[in-house]
């Protein structure tokens, strides 16, 4: 077995992304509303809205009630976002939409390196698992790009009732996988939710830095693809 046991990912902007930006797809669909609104005043209308909820995270729920909140929390984002610009009787039917839109992969993109990378892992015996600052619908994600059989163990915010950079969320994926933090590994394309987070639980931090943002991290943490990764967890062995 290899010495760091487990490696866990971020997924949105690690694993995958929205096609265009969330703005074009919300646009796109407000369209059909008869409003037409700049991709990029819904992209920062979603950001803003998105950050003022606090964290996406319940705890122990039933499967019922964790999807009514869930669903709740994704309203007052939306509803936000189209704040004095849709009437109620117009928001109503474009959450429906678009909630049950983002469960599906039509959305979303794999990034080119993220399948060699999961292989290459997975041949070099390394066990598999997703942390994100999402809800239930991410498994849903994950299985329709076709990449959820490599994970063990998903574990999201939602059901977990802790959100990154909260120590606790890494924590209960180390209790999953039943391995202490010196045998874990996680990489996530933020520095404060995914390496201050997963150093927060003990867990070696690598930064994904795919645009070049953060040149000025320490390289022995900082990453530019998931093909870079596997070279430093693996020593360039597999």
């Amino acid at each position: 077995m290899p010495c760091g046991q487990i490696v866990l990912f971020d997924a949105g902007g690690t694993l995958l992304e929205v096609r265009g930006s969330v703005g074009e797809v919300y646009g796109a669909h407000a369209r059909e509303h008869g409003l037409s609104i700049d991709a990029r005043e819904l992209d920062a209308a979603f950001a803003e809205a998105f950050r003022g909820q606090g964290p996406l995270a319940f705890g122990e729920l039933s499967p019922s009630e964790l999807a009514a909140r869930e669903r709740a929390w994704w309203f007052r984002v939306v509803e936000q976002v189209f704040r004095g610009r849709l009437s109620e009787a117009q928001l109503g039917p474009l959450f429906d939409t678009l909630y049950e839109l983002f469960r599906r992969p039509d959305p979303w993109r794999v990034f080119p390196d993220v399948r060699p990378a999961l292989e290459r892992f997975a041949s070099a015996g390394y066990r598999l698992g997703v942390v994100s600052n999402f809800d239930s619908r991410l498994e849903e994600v994950l299985s329709g790009l076709g990449i959820a059989g490599h994970f063990e163990h998903v574990v999201v915010s939602s059901r977990t009732g802790a959100a990154k950079p909260d120590a606790a969320i890494f924590r209960r994926a180390l209790d999953l996988f039943g391995v202490a933090s010196a045998d874990a590994w996680h990489v996530g394309d933020t520095p404060e939710e995914d390496v201050a987070g997963a150093q927060g639980a003990g867990i070696r931090a690598v930064l994904l830095d795919r645009r070049g943002r953060y040149m000025d991290r320490d390289a022995r943490e900082r990453v530019g693809s998931l093909t870079e990764l596997c070279d430093l967890v693996t020593g360039g062995s597999a």
